[in-house]
């Protein structure tokens, strides 16, 4: 019985190797897979209903913003190239090294709690939102040609909705230019 259940086995493999040889050798249209990431490839391709003339980068309302933005992306680059060059020596003592670590920890939840308030900010219907945190401080700067202590109070709550201790915000309006 035992013989008898191998060999229906070995058959049942043999003949499925056969049945998928025999469709690739007889399949001439299969498309190698790699094919399509080269370059002539994707220079062929076209986006259907997007009118190249069209398109244009995407770009904050703001250069200043973008330029703020752009001088503190590049202090905490620096700050954290400092921090894993003190992580990954062997001059620094275990302590130092975790006390390096929460540092690049804590940079990057800054970094993405400013993300994530310009974000909810843009999403009330402000076209650009520049976001700074500093300790217990909070600076918003929006794009705005109304200014309102309605609007204001808002954009607060949202920030202080964000924390869950005090802190302080301070919100300020940049007219169009």
């Amino acid at each position: 019985m035992k013989v008898k259940k191998r060999t229906v086995w070995f058959l049942t493999l043999v003949s499925l190797v056969a049945v998928i040889s025999v469709f690739y050798i007889f399949e001439d249209n299969t498309p190698n897979i790699l094919s399509i990431f080269s370059d002539e490839a994707i220079n062929e391709t076209d986006i259907l209903g997007v009118n190249q003339n069209l398109t244009q980068p995407v770009n904050s309302e703001s250069d200043l913003f973008q330029e703020v933005r752009l001088e503190q992306a590049n202090k905490r680059s620096q700050l954290k190239a400092q921090l894993t060059q003190k992580i990954a020596s062997d001059e620094y003592s275990a302590e130092e090294k975790n006390t390096a670590f929460n540092e690049m920890d804590e940079l990057i939840k800054l970094e993405s709690s400013e993300a994530m308030l310009e974000m909810l900010i843009k999403s009330i219907g402000y076209s650009d939102a520049l976001v700074r945190i500093d300790d217990e401080k909070v600076m918003v700067t929006v794009m705005s040609d109304e200014i309102s202590n309605k609007q204001a109070s808002e954009i607060m709550y949202i920030v202080r909705s964000e924390f869950n201790d005090y802190v302080n915000v301070q919100v300020k309006f940049e007219p169009f230019n």
